[in-house]
């Protein structure tokens, strides 16, 4: 039969391309609520006024939920077993006081002796923020560390995205009271990084350097690194020119085998110029990937690129980001 039949609409009345959002096994958006061309308004329900998407923002929701919850749960059980750790005893409060008083450990580090540090390195520019006495601020963690020092450096550098939970997650740990080593030395480094806090006035530290710095003396070095938006001071420091630090820097080591302050103070600007680089991000568009990594006993390692170190090897394909299944 010859001619045109009467129209007739689409079914489905409309598709749209398949992309990564989708592949998350949740229900795709209605149609009313995906991406515009920019000439349409989308209703109501379905704007975006904090620059999120909605599914990401009902992931987020539930994290926040179920931290909300953890912590309600520690803080019950904090509060019911307080009796438990509270001493009535007024002399053993006495001697607290006192060797609160006379422990060194309130300070500053200014050398390195055999164990473990945390170092807070915050720069602007080129200029670092060092303490009265012409130091990077550095504090102790423990005098000495085991064959699971790697595992605790990893669990560590998740605390650069709570810095202010610092003073929750050490009241917690403390009720557990639990003799495993693994566990005493995290409550250690959580202490050290709130009394780092506490000597610097501020919360955030920064991140967390990818890999701790090791010497010969058996010093290990863990590293904190913050960019600054201005030459603002927290403590009674000041700011003083990288180059200066390193010239007025008298080590005690050899240049065959320095200490880990030293190699800090060599590398300082590597480390800087790494943390910055790890801030870019990927412009939108469809990307391959390529993974290489080696495992050892304690850690695994990746192949990252120098311009680009928080990313895997990768090359643009082009702008669209669509897929097909």
């Amino acid at each position: 039969m010859k001619g045109w039949g009467p129209p007739q609409s689409t079914l489905p009345p409309s598709a749209s391309p398949s992309n990564w959002r989708e592949s998350d096994g949740l229900e795709p958006l209605p149609l009313d609520c995906r991406e515009s061309d920019g000439l349409e308004t989308l209703p109501l329900d379905c704007r975006e006024s904090d620059g999120l998407e909605p599914r990401r923002r009902e992931h987020i929701g539930h994290m926040e939920h179920l931290l909300h919850q953890v912590r309600a749960t520690h803080t019950h059980y904090s509060c019911g077993d307080t009796s438990k750790l509270q001493n009535p005893s007024r002399k053993q409060s006495v001697s607290r006081s006192l060797k609160h008083l006379f422990n060194s450990s309130n300070k500053f580090v200014k050398t390195l002796k055999r164990g473990v540090y945390l170092a807070a390195v915050l720069y602007h520019k080129d200029s670092l923020l060092v303490t009265t006495e012409d130091q990077i601020p550095i504090v102790e963690v423990d005098d000495s560390y085991g064959s699971s020092l790697m595992q605790d450096f990893l669990w560590f550098t998740k605390l650069s995205c709570m810095w202010e939970d610092v003073r929750w997650l050490r009241q917690s740990m403390s009720v557990s009271m639990s003799s495993s080593s693994t566990l005493q030395a995290r409550q250690k480094m959580l202490a050290a990084a709130g009394q780092l806090q506490s000597l610097l006035g501020t919360h955030n530290l920064g991140r967390v350097h990818y890999e701790p710095i090791k010497d010969r003396h058996g010093n290990v070095l863990l590293v904190t690194i913050r960019d600054m938006e201005s030459q603002y001071s927290f403590f009674s420091g000041k700011w003083m020119q990288v180059s200066k630090l390193q010239s007025q820097r008298k080590s005690l080591s050899t240049p065959e085998e320095p200490y880990a302050l030293d190699i800090l103070l060599i590398t300082i600007q590597d480390i800087s110029a790494y943390q910055r680089r790890s801030q870019h991000r990927l412009t939108p568009g469809l990307y391959l990937g390529y993974l290489k990594l080696s495992s050892s006993v304690d850690q695994i390692r990746v192949l990252v690129q120098q311009r680009m170190p928080n990313m895997l090897c990768h090359a643009r394909v082009r702008d669209n980001a669509n897929v097909s299944r």
